[in-house]
């Protein structure tokens, strides 16, 4: 509850004023989704994963899409896009095109990659979000703070991308819980860890829909939430920092 919608517009049709036509409906169709109702707006609506983010066309040509996104030529993905396509699915349009969308998300995310520098990106990556939401005092925040949701997610985002290619299980865009079960389940963390992390990432997920809700914080004091936390924190070094 409370979270915008973050949507990419692609087409395929070759006609000339195709990219006329389709942004302009895209503007009224952003406008009938965000508009204001009594109880508040309908929806928030996030365009910013489109490729170049907001400097980028607001409707792109799947096939640049599908070339931005598999690093086919000078203008290509970041890793956090990448990171973004893990969570991604097809909502609307031609079944044709959901199939291709389908393939395009796969070859992403079973893509080969040097897992060291995939860490330290991703790691990076997190340091940068934390930077950006910063919590006062000794409080728990239940999405942002050390041992909270984005850090599970990020987590799950490493293990898929490191690791689809050789356990296909992980591309299924099942949700942080399910594939932290299956990431354990396929050995990738220590036994208990990826269960721990799921209930625990599912009851911080209560709280802060609870929260969203009743429109109170979701921050709370320690030691509110401290096995969850530590649960989080445990996976979080299973992934980023393993024995050697």
């Amino acid at each position: 509850y409370g979270s915008d919608l973050d949507i990419v517009f692609v087409y395929e049709d070759e006609d000339e004023r195709a990219p006329e036509v389709y942004a302009a409906f895209v503007r009224k169709l952003i406008n009938w989704l965000t508009i204001k109702t009594g109880e508040g707006d309908l929806f928030e609506i996030d365009t910013a994963l489109r490729p170049n983010g907001n400097s980028g066309l607001l409707v792109t040509p799947f096939e640049a899409y599908s070339r931005y996104q598999q690093q086919r030529g000078s203008n290509t993905a970041w890793t956090w896009e990448h990171q973004a396509m893990t969570r991604a699915r097809f909502v609307l349009g031609e079944e044709s095109l959901r199939q291709r969308f389908d393939q395009v998300r796969e070859a992403v995310i079973t893509a080969p990659r040097e897992v060291a520098a995939l860490r330290n990106e991703i790691v990076s990556m997190r340091e940068k979000v934390r930077a950006a939401h910063p919590i006062k005092g000794e409080k728990f925040d239940v999405k942002h703070s050390s041992g909270g949701m984005v850090d599970a997610e990020f987590a799950v985002q490493f293990l898929v991308l490191s690791q689809s290619a050789q356990h296909p299980e992980l591309a299924d865009n099942v949700g942080n819980i399910a594939l932290l079960q299956r990431a354990e389940a396929a050995g990738l963390l220590p036994q208990g860890v990826g269960q721990r992390a799921a209930s625990a990432y599912r009851e911080l997920r209560r709280v802060q829909h609870n929260a969203r809700l009743n429109e109170a914080p979701t921050q709370v004091s320690p030691p509110a939430l401290q096995a969850e936390r530590e649960a989080i924190q445990t996976l979080w070094a299973a992934t980023f920092n393993p024995p050697h």
